[in-house]
Parts: C-alpha cells; structure tokens; sequence
C-alpha cells in the first residue's frame, strides 16, 4: 500500500460563485510530485494547534511547502516593505506539525518556505531579505524561470540530500527573498548558494529522515529533471518504510 502524505496549503482569495473568497490551495506540481515518487497526497488545511497529533497519526510522511513570508515576530526580527504573505493560521499549523514532525521522526520534505518554517520552529531565525542583507538579487526568478536552473547549489559529501540525488553539485530554481540566518539546534547546514546563502539542512539525528531545501524541486520536477524527482521519491520510500516499522 503506498503511503499517504500530508502537503500543505497556501491561504489565498479565489473567485467563487459567492465572491473573492478564502480558500486553501494546492498547485498541482506539489500533487503531481508526490504521486510521481510514489506516495498518495493529501492536502492539509490547517487545524488547531492540539488537534495536529491527530492529524500526523494518520499520515506517513510530510511536505511542508513553499508560500509567504514565516512572521518575524516568530523569530524575533522584523518587517519590511519586502515582507509579504504572513498568514498567522498558517505559521502557527506548520510550526506544529514540523514539532510533531521531528518528535515522530516522521519523513519530512521542506521546500522553501518549509525550510524556514522547521528552522523558526526549532528555534532559528532567518534572513528578512537577501537583497537587503547581502545585495544578492538571484534567489527571486518569476514565470517560466521558476522551471529553469539557474543557480548552482553545493552539497557536503556524504549528506542525505547529496546520496538521494547522487551529487555534490546541483543546478536549482530558486524563488526567495528570505533564508535562514541562526540555524536551530539540531539542524545542520548541508548545501550553500555560492554567496553563502543557506540552501539545504537536515536533521542532526540521522533517525530523522528530513529533507530541507531552499529551492522548488516541484517545478524542476514537473519538468523533467531527475535530481528533483528522486527527492519525493526519497519521502516517499521513507514514509513506506516507517510505515512498515510502525
């Protein structure tokens, strides 16, 4: 039986019969991807705070996706004219479920927003803006480049990420204006853009299979490159073998 993993939505007003209103989406590359590696995904639209365990217990792997800024209160920093996107709801649902995560050693791909939402709520803090911080102005492509890779990511040897995609060298997308700055306790830094910029941790304790990137292996995926696809396939064998233990 494949396993069933949780994907995160994005907040966002749609047109409906009845008007602009909320709704909780899902593209369909984060789908697609899934289903692709092998894994049956289900769309999770936040809970409360207490009702997450629930929801984990019934889930065998996780994709924390990409979205909106993490708010800076979280972290201790502050806003900027940069800052878009802040969903309370949705921090406060994430940060739950990277917790009840990590304390079930459930497998976990972070993507992007994903990334920083584990570290913020690990304890870390982030980069309010890159262009700010460092001048950089690559790590925010739009349109068709979001499928193109345009910047090259260096792996540790010997990393989880680097022996599920059989390198040390990767081309990626790249759609953010935020990064990690303070890694939480109990993540390690595996993967930097060329000016430095943190693209990949993962979990100090080898028991708990995450996967954390920068990037939006999602799209790369849908268009065909293997390295990309060989992450969700990764999740999805993860969550098959937990299952199994479980």
């Amino acid at each position: 039986m494949p396993p069933v993993i949780g994907i995160t939505t994005r907040p966002r007003t749609i047109a409906t019969s009845g008007g602009q209103l909320g709704a909780d989406t899902l593209q369909h590359t984060y789908r697609d991807s899934v289903a692709r590696g092998g894994g049956v995904p289900l769309p999770l639209s936040p809970v409360r705070t207490d009702h997450v365990g629930l929801l984990l217990d019934r889930l065998d792997g996780l994709v924390l996706t990409g979205g909106g800024d993490v708010a800076p209160e979280a972290y201790g920093g502050s806003r900027s004219e940069a800052t878009y996107g802040i969903d309370d709801e949705r921090d406060a649902f994430e940060f739950a479920l990277a917790i009840g995560a990590k304390e079930r050693r459930m497998p976990v791909l972070a993507i992007c927003r994903g990334l920083q939402v584990v570290n913020v709520a690990l304890g870390g803090t982030l980069i309010e803006d890159i262009p700010s911080f460092n001048g950089s102005s690559h790590h925010a492509v739009r349109g068709d480049g979001v499928f193109t890779p345009h910047q090259q990511v260096t792996l540790d040897e010997g990393c989880l990420l680097a022996r599920v995609v059989g390198s040390t060298r990767l081309h990626v997308n790249s759609i953010h204006h935020q990064a990690i700055q303070d890694v939480a306790a109990g993540l390690r830094v595996v993967g930097r853009s060329a000016d430095g910029i943190i693209e990949a941790v993962q979990a100090e304790d080898d028991t708990w299979p995450l996967l954390a990137v920068q990037w939006h292996p999602e799209y790369l995926g849908d268009a065909g490159d293997e390295a990309s696809r060989a992450l969700f396939s990764a999740l999805a064998g993860a969550a098959s073998g937990a299952r199994s233990v479980g």
